[in-house]
């Protein structure tokens, strides 16, 4: 059973960073999943897929897993750009310049 360390991207609903400063390490999925007959629900007989551990650092997951054996692989998160703008300028006048007609 795979682990893979990360961490989290915001949500949709978050404007900040506040709440993602912490690394996950979850299980790489080892069994197929399937639809069960009677309710159409997907279901999984893998149990390791439900457990997430949060750590501060991507260094604390790896040696928590290197300890209890864990083959592991680390996703290191990709930059993002930051955009310095106020909400206000989502209103401002802008004239249309000839070249945009």
């Amino acid at each position: 059973m795979k682990a893979k360390i990360y961490k989290p991207s915001k949500t949709a609903m978050q404007s900040g960073y506040g709440k993602n400063d912490f690394w996950l390490l979850e299980y790489m999925p080892e069994k197929q999943k399937y639809v069960d007959p009677l309710m159409g629900w997907t279901g999984s007989k893998d149990m390791h897929q439900q457990l997430k551990l949060k750590f501060d650092s991507a260094e604390e997951a790896a040696q928590y897993a290197k300890t209890n054996n864990i083959p592991y692989e680390i996703q290191e998160p990709k930059p993002r750009k930051q955009i310095r703008k106020s909400y206000a300028e989502n209103f401002a006048y802008k004239p249309i310049s000839e070249d945009s007609k």
